[in-house]
Order: structure tokens, then C-alpha cells, then sequence
């Protein structure tokens, strides 16, 4: 089944091209069925590159899947053309009086600055909270996990002695996660960061349960116990490309990166990098959709405010 996104949002041809069935909102109207309604807060800069990542994997499921892209009001974005924003994206005022099967809270380049001097950081404390009643389950990415742990249970984010980037092998800890099920005992995952969980924070905290880790870059997945909270420090929506251009952009701010690990053919920049986590991705955001969204969420959304 296809994923239903607005009609002339710029990832409606990429996904095209690479045949990720796409219904238009023109399209849906004239099928009778009730679609998972999914809210995506996208805080990334790249908001069309992060919008199309997550449209290809939320479209390569059985499921038919209505996305709705929204933005924080608090923060301008000066990547994003207004023009897109105006076209696709609403605010959480528009939303906020709606109930969603699943939320995706993406990440966002804002790690090294405390929780609460982000610009938009009460916002996003008010749409976290709003969550709570309002959406079965939230995915929550990267910096967004981090953010939402340290709303949500008080754990905070640590300073790694260097940022991490590139592709680390992980392996599921928690036996039977049905969000790993048919995973490889080893998978590949993307890390871009400079911040981490601590793992013994994680063990004390009675509401969580961690799922997944990596030797090299420590904590990857865990969830609540009923799974209508799930947090994600990886990213792997990237493209095979995105690291290659973290690592561009970075050389250019003569920040002096370390070339991605795992990433480039022989470890050589001028290579063009593999795609090694493609399928897991796939399966990850299946998981998601099937295990938490669909098979328990109510046929009748109002009913999550009961």
C-alpha cells in the first residue's frame, strides 16, 4: 500500500523514481479506507532531504499511511525554502486539536547546547506533553530521543570526547523486541553525533527497556514498556550520500572532521560511499508501523483522549 503526502511535495518524484508507491492526496480521496494518520515534527535544517527519507520508508510497508509535516513557530528556518513551508508544512496550533496513530520527532543540529537554550525548546515540550493524549505511538530520532529521554524521564545527554560519524555494527539486547524482529543478530546504522545516553542511566529508570546497542557507539534503541514512547539516537533514514556531505560541510567550516568510519571504500573520501543499511531501515520502520501503530491503535482516534 502506498503512503499518501501532499501533491506536489518535492519527494512525490524522488520516490517515484526509485518506485515507492505514492498515492496524491487527489488519489486518496477516491479510496475507502481508513489510512494510519501520521504526524512528522521535522526539526532538521534539510527539511526536504529529511521529509524524503522518511516518506520512502513509511511508504514501503502494506500500510497506507497519511503524513502530515509540521515545523516549530518559535524558530525560522534559513534552510527551507518559506515557499515549501507555507506550501506543506502547518504549526502544532493547526494540529494540536487532532489525535495521530504514530509522531515522528526527527533530530536536529542543536546537541551541543543545553535542552533548555534551544530556541524552540518549550514548544517542543508542550507538543511532547500534548503527545502523551494525543498520539498512539512516537518515534522519537536522534537528537529527538535525546531530548524527549530528558523531558520525559530526566535522563540527560552526555559530551563524547569526539563525535561520532559513520556506520557501526549493533546487535539486538533485548530478546524477542518485536521492533528487531527478523533483524540479523549484527546490523549496520548511521551515527552522526557528539552527544550520547548513558547506558546505566538507561538500567535505572524502570519505565524503560533497552532494546539495542552498538560496541562503538553505545546505547541505539529503547522504548517504554508498552511502546507508545520509542527512541532512536542512529539515523537510519540516511541517505548513502548524507554522511559524505556532513563530512563536506564540516571540512569546508575547517572544523577538521575525522573521515566517517565504515563508510568510504577503504576509508578514502574520494570513493563513493556503500549503502550497507538499507534493508534494516526498511525493516526497522515496518516494525514500527505493523507492531505499534497498526495492530493497536484504535479504529477511532478520538478514542485516545478517553
Amino acid at each position: 500500500m502506498p503512503i499518501k503526502i501532499p501533491n506536489e511535495l518535492p519527494a512525490v518524484k524522488t520516490l517515484n523514481q526509485e518506485n515507492i508507491f505514492v498515492i496524491t492526496e487527489t488519489r486518496a480521496i477516491t479510496q475507502d479506507i481508513r489510512p494510519l494518520k501520521i504526524l512528522l515534527l521535522n526539526l532538521m535544517p534539510t527539511k526536504i532531504a529529511t521529509e524524503t527519507q522518511l516518506s520512502r520508508l513509511l511508504g514501503n510497508t502494506p500500510l497506507q499511511v497519511e503524513l502530515e509535516l509540521i515545523h516549530t513557530k518559535s524558530h525560522e528556518s534559513r534552510n527551507t525554502p518559506r515557499s515549501h513551508l507555507l506550501s506543506f508544512y502547518k504549526t502544532f496550533d493547526d494540529v494540536k486539536d487532532n489525535n495521530y496513530d504514530g509522531m515522528i520527532i526527527t533530530g536536529a543540529p542543536v546537541e551541543l547546547m543545553p535542552f533548555e537554550e534551544v530556541e524552540y525548546w518549550q514548544e517542543l515540550c508542550e507538543i511532547m506533553e500534548w503527545s502523551k493524549n494525543h498520539v498512539h505511538s512516537t518515534f522519537h530520532i536522534c537528537w529527538g530521543a535525546q531530548a524527549g529521554l530528558y523531558y520525559h524521564y530526566g535522563i540527560q545527554k552526555r559530551l563524547l570526547p569526539h563525535k561520532i560519524s559513520g556506520i557501526y555494527p549493533h546487535q539486538v539486547d533485548h530478546t524477542g523486541s518485536i521492533l528487531f524482529r527478523g533483524f540479523d543478530d549484527v546490523f549496520l546504522v548511521p551515527h552522526s553525533r557528539n552527544t550520547t545516553i548513558d547506558r546505566a542511566d538507561i538500567e535505572r529508570e524502570p519505565a524503560l527497556k533497552l532494546l539495542a546497542s552498538s560496541p562503538v557507539a553505545g546505547v541505539y534503541a529503547l522504548s517504554t514498556r508498552n511502546g507508545k514512547q520509542i527512541f532512536i539516537t542512529g539515523h537510519s533514514e540516511y541517505d548513502a550520500d548524507t554522511l559524505k556531505l556532513e563530512y563536506q560541510r564540516d571540512l569546508a567550516a575547517g572544523l577538521n572532521p575525522k573521515v566517517p568510519e565504515n563508510y568510504f571504500p577503504g576509508d578514502d573520501p574520494a570513493q563513493t560511499p556503500r549503502m550497507t543499511w538499507r534493508a534494516h531501515a526498511h525493516l526497522l520502520y515496518a516494525n514500527w508501523l505493523n507492531y505499534f501503530v497498526y495492530q493497536s491503535t484504535p479504529y477511532d482516534l478520538k478514542d485516545l483522549t478517553k
